[in-house]
């Protein structure tokens, strides 16, 4: 049995892990786990109101997360979540029964918050901006996509870093 791999896209509020986390799974033809789909309410409502999380509010949600990712037989997934912490990444790895690398996304403070700003119907919001940008702690050896080149280009570079990780 070959083992299993999670490719987290990873990055602050407004980088574009949803989107593109998305097209690549739907590029490569691969699973798609949005990890904003399992924050509590208190979570979700804590971010609405411009309040950071704090790591007693991520673990319950990760954990929710990893037991979800554990009842799937996929053997690559694409994740989209924040991973900002160590913490956060320590969690997942430690949940996940198999292989876990980082995409992240990156972009400068003036583009994701141009982003934010434009974005509809989301609980996370501008107001989160800068402690999104304080907490993130990149790993040493996450394949990194600048988010400022057009979408298609962001897409094929992240298409190329999960081949890299995960063939499939």
């Amino acid at each position: 049995m070959r083992p299993r791999a999670l490719i987290v896209v990873m990055g602050v509020a407004g980088s574009g892990k949803s989107t593109v986390g998305r097209a690549v799974a739907e590029r490569l033809g691969l699973p798609f786990v949005e990890a904003d789909d399992f924050h509590p309410q208190a979570n979700r409502e804590k971010m609405a109101a411009g309040a950071a999380l704090t790591d007693a509010d991520r673990k319950p949600w990760i954990a929710s997360l990893t037991a979800a990712l554990a009842r799937s037989p996929d053997p690559v997934t694409i994740l989209a979540c924040s991973a900002l912490t160590p913490a956060v990444r320590d969690w997942l790895e430690a949940g996940f029964d198999g292989q876990v690398r980082y995409v992240l996304l990156s972009g400068d403070s003036d583009l994701i918050g141009e982003r934010l700003a434009a974005r509809r119907g989301h609980f996370a919001g501008q107001a989160l901006l800068e402690s999104q940008f304080a907490a993130l702690t990149p790993p040493s050896d996450a394949a990194a996509v600048d988010v400022a080149q057009p979408l298609e280009v962001v897409v094929a570079a992240v298409c190329v870093a999960v081949e890299a990780f995960a063939p499939h």
